[in-house]
């Protein structure tokens, strides 16, 4: 008299993703929706989403490693450490959190050493501009071979002269130097071409000077460049902003613009942008962390999630604050961006000073 029922419930468990999935489910759908599509639909949900969330679980089995191209007290490893300190702490992570110095070759030796780990989220590094500017004047690979994580924040830096400088203000400076290239000596730290040696070319380069024809003098430290400045050998000398602080404070240098888009807190708040004084250029020293090559999309969102996690710490805000830093956090797409960006911009930069390969 009645037509037995379907027991539906007794169906055995069937493995993700496999054909027999499919089946179970265009088989359990039919009580609950009227068509054949929105069955398969249904079926289809199960394999996707079922690989989705598969992926989207990825997270770190065994020891991350953070690479430094710097010696341990350096920018770079200092970051690397204030990350370590956190990430541990704060337990944002299972597993420890160790820093390789890896040293030589401008850099080179550490992204060599960071790409022989493709595809493996337990290896980061701590990049900056420097490997943009190295590749384009052909001391190291393109940041096209990595693979990009997120941006952490980017630093500025600050037009210094000796108290007694005859040199009034940045305007005066620009005036000096469009009169005559030669008349002026800057002292830089390092290499030409790095953020330290854009922060005062560009806006002489946006008003038409040659700056290849600047007197510029290099040292292999900025505390060597500054010794020169004092002693009276040379008449400016860019720095980053919290050392700018600290030698403004005991009365050794007079600041005379920041490089930033925006002035910047505290004591710098009286310090005019080169855009204030009429110069559209900023200039900074962006920290980001980058991954080798052929990371996954998960393990990419992964890190972008733990990262931003971590500069919402009071820790890590009291770090940027203290240097004079500022906090501009942004995903893996936006830092391919920002390099994207900056690559273009410094490859012209670098050819008006012959730097280019």
């Amino acid at each position: 008299m009645f037509r037995k029922k379907r027991m539906i419930g007794t169906v055995a468990p069937a493995k993700a993703g496999t054909h027999r999935e499919v089946r179970v489910a265009t088989r359990l759908c039919a009580p609950a929706f009227a068509g054949v599509t929105r069955c398969w639909f249904a079926a289809l949900c199960i394999l996707g989403f079922g690989s989705a969330s598969i992926a989207a679980d990825w997270k770190p089995e065994k020891a991350v490693e953070i690479v430094v191209n710097t010696p341990p007290g350096n920018g770079p490893d200092r970051t690397a450490r204030e990350m370590q300190g956190i990430l541990q702490d704060k337990k944002h992570i299972d597993v420890p959190v160790t820093i390789a110095n890896k040293l030589g070759g401008g850099g080179v030796v550490a992204y060599t050493y960071l790409n022989s780990r493709p595809g493996d989220g337990h290896t980061l590094m701590i990049a900056s501009k420097a490997l943009l500017t190295n590749h384009i004047a052909g001391r190291g690979p393109s940041y096209t071979e990595f693979t990009p994580v997120a941006h952490l924040f980017s630093e500025y830096m600050v037009i210094t002269v000796k108290p007694d400088s005859a040199i009034l203000s940045g305007k005066d400076l620009v005036g000096r130097v469009k009169k005559n290239p030669q008349s002026v000596s800057f002292g830089i730290a390092t290499s030409l071409g790095n953020p330290i040696h854009q922060s005062v070319a560009a806006p002489l380069r946006a008003e038409g000077v040659e700056i290849k024809a600047l007197r510029n003098v290099v040292f292999n430290a900025g505390s060597a460049s500054l010794t020169a400045m004092l002693g009276g050998h040379i008449d400016v000398v860019p720095v980053t902003a919290a050392l700018a602080v600290q030698l403004a404070a005991s009365k050794q240098v007079r600041m005379l613009a920041v490089s930033s888009p925006r002035r910047l807190p505290g004591p710098l708040a009286d310090v005019p942008t080169w855009r204030e004084l009429g110069y559209d250029t900023v200039v900074s020293q962006w920290r980001g962390v980058l991954g080798p090559k052929g990371m996954s999309e998960a393990q990419v969102a992964f890190w972008e999630r733990v990262l931003k996690r971590l500069t919402d710490t009071d820790e890590w805000k009291h770090d940027i604050d203290s240097n004079f830093w500022t906090a501009d956090f942004a995903g893996a797409r936006e830092m391919r961006k920002l390099m994207d960006q900056d690559h273009a911009s410094l490859k012209g930069f670098l050819s008006d000073l012959g730097l280019t390969k």
